[in-house]
């Protein structure tokens, strides 16, 4: 397909705060020229990382022109979403003179983003920014909504603010560059969004996922575009996640539990959690009751047909965590209101509800039996 291909424009609608989501091909060649439309004269300072950069930042670069102010390239990896590396972009960006009516521009994969994008909301108390995702996960899921944050020893993303982006740009053609390892951990945020409220979708994946995969470009922007319409209407209706918005976390308690474990680094990347914690929660709803028996199987074998894992048995290495060490992780997801954990359980595929009722025995033993399962046979994409 050409890279005349049109772009498509999703709207998220937040009255003052709403901005646009582009998603097509050559996007970031035309970034000067579409930032320059839309907010005028204003300087930018370009945050990526070590990865990304290499592929990327020129092209950014030479499309900003004289109205960069510099840039900032980090490590990359789940573990620099940390305060000592948000206290040196901060600093960095203070270096470079960015200025409150200036845009920080995140140019990379989630991490990029929601570190990026934390530092956008607080420095000069609050300065604009503009999402350039270049990873599956990232250009579904991440860089759409506001929430921007680090890690923690006790969790995942527990320290942060929502602040929305100015401008989402999703440049399909910057996925050519990914390893099929992290293709993979992006595409189980894409099932997530037919798992929890789209059946249709999911099974559309079921029949053609193997175009994702193979780099077909109208494949993944009709995939991209499909998400982020889901996750914008979403927001519209619950901006600071006090309802319809947790349903986004299906399969993460569990999966950010599990991160947390596994010291958030090359050994479980996001993505990979999520698919563990998706798995889980199904199984999970199968043993309450709530889904008919063998749809949590179809589930795992689509994401293991794709190679993503689908059991904690499935992560490298020989040790495991114990249930203390995964509940306790778990009482830190964000969801927890008076000490009560709330999930994200199915009456089917496409129907997700969010339950506070759950009991802690059960948790407890069904955490005891996935912990002594098996590893499951993984398919390669």
């Amino acid at each position: 397909m050409s890279k005349s291909m049109p772009v498509q424009t999703v709207a998220v609608p937040l009255a003052e705060r709403s901005y646009d989501v582009l998603i097509g091909r050559g996007l970031i060649g035309k970034l000067g020229a579409t930032i320059g439309a839309r907010f005028g004269a204003a300087r930018c300072a370009v945050v990526s990382d070590e990865t990304v950069a290499a592929h990327h930042l020129p092209a950014v670069l030479e499309s900003l022109g004289d109205r960069v102010r510099g840039s900032v390239i980090l490590p990359p990896g789940e573990s620099t979403k940390c305060f000592a590396q948000l206290g040196a972009l901060c600093d960095r960006l203070l270096d470079l003179g960015v200025e409150r009516g200036d845009l920080v521009v995140a140019l990379g994969g989630g991490v990029i983003g929601d570190l990026a994008g934390f530092a956008s909301a607080i420095l000069r108390r609050g300065v604009r920014f503009v999402q350039v995702p270049t990873s599956l996960l990232a250009q579904v899921d991440s860089s759409v909504g506001g929430k921007t944050g680090i890690n923690t020893a006790h969790g995942k993303n527990l320290v942060g603010a929502f602040h929305q982006p100015h401008l989402v740009i999703a440049d399909i053609d910057t996925l050519a560059t990914l390893p099929q390892r992290q293709m993979r951990a992006g595409y189980a945020e894409v099932v997530k969004y037919g798992l929890l409220g789209d059946a249709a979708f999911f099974e559309q994946l079921e029949q053609g996922w193997q175009g994702i995969f193979g780099n077909d470009p109208s494949a993944i922007a009709a995939a991209v575009e499909t998400c982020v319409a889901a996750k914008a209407a979403i927001v519209a209706r619950d901006e600071t996640e006090q309802g319809d918005r947790m349903l986004l976390n299906l399969g993460h308690t569990f999966g950010h539990a599990l991160e947390a474990w596994a010291g958030y680094s090359d050994r479980l990347l996001h993505g990979e959690a999520v698919a563990i914690g998706m798995a889980q929660a199904f199984r999970f709803s199968e043993t309450q009751s709530l889904i008919a028996t063998g749809t949590a199987e179809r589930v795992s074998r689509h994401l293991a047909a794709v190679g993503l894992p689908t059991h904690i048995a499935d992560i490298p290495g020989a040790d495991r965590p114990g249930v203390d060490t995964l509940l306790a992780l778990m009482a830190q997801d964000k969801k927890v209101r008076q000490g009560q954990m709330s999930f994200i359980l199915l009456r089917g595929i496409g129907a997700s509800f969010i339950s506070r009722e759950v009991l802690p025995a059960d948790i407890r033993k069904f955490l005891s039996h996935e912990l002594a399962a098996g590893p499951r046979h993984r398919s390669a994409s």
